[in-house]
């Protein structure tokens, strides 16, 4: 992985999906990966405010087969980014009151990111 530039994390169609790519394919050497998600200080803003967000972490849950204690070793530490990989009904009850958006199996952001650069604003 190649080092991000702190003050580009906030950008997600360029950072986030590099970042996940890496992390689901360390997680998926020890247990299958069912679902990405974003929640914290994104997953409680709309999408077209994250820009406001720099110089934050990005906070991922993983669903993934089974619980990873200390999941954390598998970031980078030149990413900001908090991970817990939790299992199936673990992630029940803890995204039970929070606002998340998918990343995978499903990219929920996916169709805002091409809504915004149809309409012109390529969050340049």
């Amino acid at each position: 992985m190649s080092k991000v530039k702190p003050e580009a994390i906030w950008q997600h169609d360029k950072v986030l999906p590099y970042i996940l790519t890496s992390l689901k394919d360390k997680i998926s050497e020890i247990t299958a990966v069912e679902k990405i998600m974003v929640f914290g200080s994104r997953g409680r803003i709309p999408f077209e405010k994250w820009n406001e967000l720099e110089g934050k972490d990005w906070d991922i849950v993983v669903q993934a087969r089974c619980k990873l204690k200390n999941a954390h070793v598998l970031v980078d530490k030149n990413y900001h980014l908090d991970l817990l990989v939790l299992g199936e009904n673990q992630i029940k009850q803890f995204c039970q009151n929070k606002i998340t958006k998918e990343l995978f199996p499903v990219n929920e952001l996916d169709c805002l990111t091409k809504k915004e650069k149809h309409n012109g604003n390529s969050g340049d």
